[in-house]
């Protein structure tokens, strides 16, 4: 019997040091894997048209073209959207193939006229599309953008860094952000947006370990 509770306590010991928490976020020591861009959410509010190189978009292109490049952005320019200078490390680990899935499968309308579909989601909105999402078997800290809106209007995305412990699916922290958006070309122009929003994550770190 002994050694059973004994056993038992080990285990335990076991599954609460193997969960992470907000506190690792912010322990340099801890690796941070960048999952990317989920746009399941988006609404692009705006006339995609205004930019000659890009004519009239369709939801599958946007879904097929715009929204790979926008994540491969953030692999195949590490010095212009450098995600690990945002969370205080080195170096982070990439594991974009899980937005990537997410992506894959949007179907719907993508684009909106009404400014007030700009910023829809919310804490436990986020919660609940982390509790639902393919990881892929993947554990530790996962980093990642919900994107909620491009607007056209505003010159800017607003999107939600989240933080997640992949292995239980649950939020660690998640804080809305905004970016600037510019540049020539439409997709140059929303790049921008997410390279201000890991500019808005840094600028703010200090604050959210509190």
């Amino acid at each position: 019997m002994k050694k059973l509770l004994l056993y038992m306590a080990a285990l335990l010991i076991t599954v609460n040091t193997s969960a992470q928490n907000k506190a690792d976020i912010f322990d340099e020591s801890q690796s941070i894997t960048w999952l990317g861009l989920d746009f399941t959410q988006v609404k692009f509010i705006g006339n995609a048209a205004q930019w000659q190189d890009a004519g009239e978009i369709t939801n599958s292109q946007m879904r097929d073209k715009y929204f790979p490049a926008w994540n491969n952005l953030f692999v195949n320019e590490k010095d212009k959207y450098k995600v690990a200078d945002a969370v205080r490390r080195t170096e982070v680990d990439y594991a974009i193939d899980v937005t990537e899935k997410a992506n894959n499968a949007i179907k719907g309308n993508f684009f909106e006229s009404d400014a007030n579909m700009y910023q829809l989601l919310d804490e436990q909105k986020v919660a609940a599309l982390v509790k639902k999402y393919d990881f892929k078997g993947k554990s530790g800290i996962g980093f990642m953008f919900f994107v909620e809106g491009l607007s056209k209007g505003k010159e800017e995305g607003s999107m939600w860094a989240t933080f997640v412990d992949m292995k239980s699916k649950t939020v660690l922290l998640t804080k809305r952000v905004t970016g600037k958006s510019g540049g020539f070309g439409f997709r140059n122009y929303w790049a921008k947006t997410f390279a201000n929003g890991l500019k808005a994550v840094k600028s703010d770190w200090k604050s959210w370990k509190k």
